[in-house]
């Protein structure tokens, strides 16, 4: 690792300001996902800007909706009260996610901005085009099990590695970002972007803005919900394939459902056809599995990921048939 010099923001204004002094700063909060860039050679800021000191630790829920503080370690969000009865999707999401120690550490904003954990992109002697653009990408030729079958391009096929973004897409979160001009509120369905042919921009962000905040609507269909991730061991592992589920009902009929799958795709995946597909169906086997097709429409599965798409369907009819047994 390279030599870097770490600076501390006590306000909003200040961290903005030295952002955008220091050229190839970053922020650092929680430190689970820069730190290891670091470690790794992938990134080499100059300067890392402390923002722990800013006031973006707090929880604020009302009946319309739930307000997370991007500076919000995930196990406070996974264990606050109000998350837990309110969002459970999002609770277990959180708590699938990494170990105990580092759920302790990272913090709500940089779990978002969580880069891929492609090998290639982590190892700098192998060619990938996420982190040096053009150079090409050895993924395709090479090992790519765990890789995305959704919202691939013939430039990247990686997987986006978090599970809280699962859930917030599915929860129709806003995302808060702050700038020297003034803030700006993104839907988080619209904050990534899947690879193309630049897939070394992976969000919206803005250079110099920052994430203050993510916000949930309430409804019925967060309240009966869950999360579900498939992974080749129980603890400390990215999955294969996950899915967030929410329904809501009429009787036996589902109104509106909520579904987005994680472990497949280069960003968190919204699978709004398969939510039209369940939407004014009974809810069952049948209409579950062809939410089921509905979902994995389009995917590009190659020779190590195949297995993926029969997987994630499985997943998805198992997700929906806990939602309804847990209602």
């Amino acid at each position: 690792m390279q030599a870097f010099e770490l600076l501390t923001a006590r306000k909003t204004d200040d961290a903005l300001a030295l952002i955008a002094q220091y050229e190839g700063a970053a922020f650092i909060a929680g430190g689970t996902t820069v730190v290891d860039l670091m470690k790794c050679g992938v990134t080499l800021p100059p300067v890392l800007i402390d923002i722990n000191g800013l006031p973006f630790g707090e929880i604020d829920a009302n009946e319309e909706r739930i307000r997370i503080g991007a500076l919000v370690r995930n196990s406070d969000v996974a264990y606050d009260r109000n998350v837990v009865h309110r969002l459970p999707m999002l609770s277990k999401a959180f708590l699938s996610g990494a170990s105990g120690q580092l759920r302790n550490m990272a913090t709500v904003g940089g779990n978002l901005l969580q880069r891929t954990r492609c090998p290639y992109f982590r190892d700098p002697a192998s060619r990938c085009n996420k982190r040096e653009p053009g150079t090409g990408c050895d993924a395709f030729e090479g090992i790519h099990r765990g890789h995305a079958i959704l919202g691939t391009s013939n430039h990247c096929i990686a997987t986006h590695p978090s599970d809280a973004a699962v859930a917030l897409i599915a929860l129709d979160a806003v995302v808060e970002l702050a700038a020297p001009g003034g803030t700006r509120r993104v839907p988080i369905e619209e904050f990534y972007i899947v690879p193309g042919a630049t897939p070394s921009i992976e969000n919206v962000l803005l250079k110099g803005e920052l994430i203050t905040a993510v916000e949930i609507p309430l409804g019925a269909a967060q309240r009966n919900a869950t999360y579900l991730k498939v992974r080749d061991r129980a603890s400390y592992e990215f999955a294969l394939v996950a899915v967030a589920a929410g329904l809501e009902f009429d009787g036996g009929t589902i109104t509106q459902a909520r579904l987005a799958l994680g472990g497949v795709g280069a960003i968190p995946w919204r699978v709004r056809g398969a939510e039209q597909v369940l939407a004014g169906k009974k809810a069952g086997p049948q209409a579950f599995k062809e939410a089921a097709e509905a979902a994995l429409e389009g995917a590009i599965p190659r020779r190590d990921n195949a297995f993926k798409v029969e997987l994630a369907k499985r997943a998805v009819v198992r997700a929906l048939e806990t939602v309804v047994r847990e209602r």
